[in-house]
């Protein structure tokens, strides 16, 4: 589910692999990688990618289907 929601939510914003791995400051492989699903996702970049997106991490996780953030 992480993996999937993940190229999910790149590709409704339409960034590339490469945009992504730029704003995280890390490898395009790297992050190709997590969105693949052959490296885990470390927690620091879990968050960075929630504020990209405004989501909450529990969203990226797959453990809710509410998007919104709770402030």
């Amino acid at each position: 589910m992480i993996y999937t929601r993940l190229k999910d939510l790149r590709e409704d914003h339409d960034y590339t692999q490469q945009q992504l791995a730029d704003m995280l400051f890390i490898n395009r492989r790297t992050y190709s990688s997590y969105e693949t699903g052959v490296a885990g996702l470390p927690v620091e970049i879990l968050s960075k990618l929630a504020d990209i997106y405004d989501v909450s991490t529990d969203y990226i996780l797959g453990r809710t289907d509410n998007t919104e953030m709770n402030r």
